[in-house]
């Protein structure tokens, strides 16, 4: 250790620039832009370093714990095994939403060994973001109750690892706007009669699973809470329950919202007097009684305010690309049908050397709107809102759906491996729920998140750009896993490589990730491929672009536009789409529209045609797309080309029956519907598999729309 000068290290590899001042955004000598990285430093000898000090010639000292990466181009020091004390941490990664992950771990010399936490609550001046105690009385009533289901829906993973106390300290809660954030692990306290249990496996919802299940609630893995660093050595809990939750939350009580005191008084009541019967009741059961209670607080504070949603989606082949696998959706000739889903948005991303991605992630996209359509009518119609959970089990059901026609079409086709076609998934659908507040019905502002792959979700405030999402990939498993550290893996030549993707196998083996979020605050959902996300793209570039538009400045359509034209320079080397979802709360739609200029558009087929407007002749699909919708036996359409994806307009009588008769089935018989729906969505995307030896006539076959709505070029 030393005292320093702090400077910086380019964080570009084919740079490593050394000597940038602390500061500056961008680097002296490549001009890329410099990484910041604060990390939150735990252990008894983190507490003793002065600030302005150097540890291991690396970490800089700016503040009490706060230790500032000097060389963030590089992996941290890789420890010869990974102490059993830090696999909470890797098997929490999935949660980085709201909990830090283990960065690396320091051994100053002479001194205990430091833990290095990044995504620790800590702003880009190297500040800790404020404590959810200190902003708690001036935050709005649907703000309060946000962060409490935050807290109610950490109890279970975090009690999977026996670090409970985490939530029960409160200098530990910090708040970034809606979100809950925690600044490092703290381990409960087990009785001197605890038995030692073996650490379950972290659960997401995965195909068949309930919303938010773990198992054995309470029943985690004591880690001993001497052996796990903290900052907080005395103040882990013993066999901590859900009643110190509650106590927890009636401190808060008093400076809680007039509007909600007396519900938030009376919910830690119940869980008292609940937990005081004999027998106690099941921890698993109390748990559930509390989050429904808690939802439907939170559903009729959020109804009183009004919400506006607009959604706008484009796609660029990029200029290193021949043909797009991307599909997205709503693009702008979907906005100009009548059956267009504002609250909808979809990103699928065929995978690169998989023959046919262009075409598995037009028969996801396509499959799912065909599927959302009838459910949110069937929810509009619904006189109470359904459960988080439920929801949740029927969005993982349409997906299965699209996956297993996807797979259907790969085994038909007899392809095997990188043979067969596949597609990632980013969904995001705000609901119409609604419940009657004083005034009328209103929107309960849930916007759910369906996950499969590596496309991303990112929301967007004037003040954050925060990553909602987890890629399924093999950095991902080996964290979760405990093998290693995010910050090493991630050098991996195959880190990136998928470890799902829509259409590989059958959908029992999918696990398909659901997120709830609601929607408390004005903002923007960004939805992309990683065409776009890649290297931080959109960390580094979103303030920008999207300023102008969360303070109505600037129209999502050209916002779309500049983000496609910007992947085109700066990235390039695959396809990009994007999904932009416009959230207004409590104000009304802007008038707002820029004036665009034609020769400001990229290449990124973000036509405005209408249906007077003649649409260019279709191109060809690929060889390979073409294998993968005709069976061997059958002979494509001579041209003009066979359409693969006909338009919605082209739809049989019996097909138009088929709709009415799904439209009218109760929610009750959904896992039905859904599997009728494959078949007849099959029947429609692919009509040469029900009558190989009768190919459509030409005349007859309507065009194939390319990935963005428009008729390709």
């Amino acid at each position: 250790m030393s005292r320093f000068s702090v400077t910086l290290h380019c964080p570009n590899p084919d740079c490593l620039y050394a000597d940038n001042q602390i500061g500056q955004p961008v680097c002296d000598r490549c001009q890329q832009p410099l990484l910041y990285r604060h990390l939150w430093a735990v252990g008894t000898a983190a507490t003793r370093i002065p600030m302005h000090t150097l540890v291991n010639c690396r970490y800089g000292v700016v503040s009490p714990q706060i230790w500032l990466d000097t060389q963030p181009g590089l992996p941290p020091e890789e420890p010869p095994e990974i102490p059993d004390q830090a696999l909470p941490y890797l098997h929490l990664h999935p949660h980085r939403l709201h909990l830090p992950q283990l960065f690396g771990i320091c051994q100053p010399p002479n001194q205990q060994p430091v833990f290095l936490l990044e995504n620790a609550p800590i702003n880009s001046k190297g500040q800790l973001l404020p404590l959810l105690e200190g902003v708690w009385a001036a935050a709005s009533p649907v703000r309060q109750l946000n962060w409490l289901w935050q807290m109610w829906q950490l109890w279970q993973p975090l009690a999977a690892q026996g670090m409970v106390s985490s939530l029960l300290v409160a200098s530990n809660l910090h708040v970034e706007g809606w979100r809950l954030r925690l600044r490092e692990l703290i381990a409960d306290r087990p009785s001197r009669q605890a038995q030692m249990v073996p650490v379950p496996q972290l659960a997401t919802v995965a195909a068949g699973q309930p919303f938010d299940s773990l198992p054995a609630i309470g029943q985690g893995m004591p880690v001993l809470a001497a052996s796990l660093p903290s900052s907080f050595p005395n103040r882990a809990l013993e066999n901590p329950s859900l009643p110190d939750l509650a106590t927890l939350w009636q401190q808060w009580i008093q400076d809680a919202h007039p509007t909600i005191r007396a519900a938030l008084q009376r919910l830690c009541e119940m869980i008292g007097d609940q937990w005081q019967q004999i027998p106690a009741p099941d921890p698993a059961v109390l748990h559930a009684q509390i989050g429904e209670q808690l939802n439907q607080l939170l559903l009729e504070q959020a109804a009183q305010l009004p919400l506006q949603i607009e959604t706008l989606a484009a796609t660029t082949t990029g200029p290193q690309r021949s043909h797009n696998e991307d599909a997205c959706y709503p693009t702008l000739r979907d906005l100009e049908t009548p059956d267009y889903l504002p609250s909808v948005g979809i990103i699928c991303d065929g995978i690169g050397g998989h023959a046919g991605g262009e075409v598995a992630s037009q028969l996801a996209s396509r499959s799912l709107q065909l599927q959302i359509r009838p459910w949110l009518a069937e929810l509009v119609a619904q006189p109470e809102p359904l459960p988080p959970q439920i929801i949740a089990e029927q969005l993982v059901e349409m997906v299965r759906v699209a996956n297993n026609l996807i797979a259907a079409q790969n085994n038909l086709q007899g392809r095997e491996h990188r043979q067969r076609m596949a597609t990632t998934l980013m969904l995001a659908v705000q609901i119409p729920q609604t419940v009657r507040t004083i005034h009328a019905q209103g929107n309960t502002h849930e916007l759910y998140l369906v996950h499969v792959g590596d496309s991303r979700a990112y929301w967007l405030t004037p003040h954050a750009c925060q990553l909602l999402t987890v890629d399924d990939d093999v950095a991902t498993r080996e964290v979760r896993a405990g093998r290693s550290l995010y910050s090493q893996v991630c050098y991996s030549p195959d880190a990136a490589a998928l470890t799902q993707a829509l259409g590989t196998r059958e959908a029992d083996s999918l696990k398909i990730t659901v997120q709830r979020l609601m929607l408390d605050q004005s903002g923007v959902l960004l939805l992309c491929s990683d065409g776009l996300s890649d290297q931080g793209f959109v960390e580094q570039t979103w303030e920008s672009l999207m300023l102008p538009v969360l303070q109505d400045k600037k129209s999502l359509k050209l916002a779309v536009q500049e983000w496609l034209a910007l992947a085109n320079r700066h990235q390039g080397h695959d396809n990009a789409s994007v999904v932009l979802m416009q959230c207004r709360i409590g104000t009304t739609l802007s008038l707002f529209e820029p004036i665009f200029e034609p020769g400001s558009e990229p290449e990124s087929r973000l036509s405005t045609a209408t249906t007077q407007t003649p649409a260019p002749p279709p191109a060809d699909l690929t060889e390979s797309s073409k294998a993968l919708l005709y069976d061997d036996e059958t002979e494509a359409p001579k041209p003009p080309k066979a359409a693969v994806l006909p338009k919605r307009e082209a739809v049989s009588p019996k097909q138009k029956s088929l709709d009415t008769w799904i439209a009218a089935l109760g929610m009750a018989a959904l896992t039905f519907v859904l599997t009728a729906l494959s078949i007849t969505m099959w029947r429609e995307i692919a009509p040469g598999h029900f009558a190989p030896s009768q190919p459509a006539p030409p005349e007859s076959t309507p065009e194939l729309p390319d990935a963005s709505g428009e008729p390709s070029e």
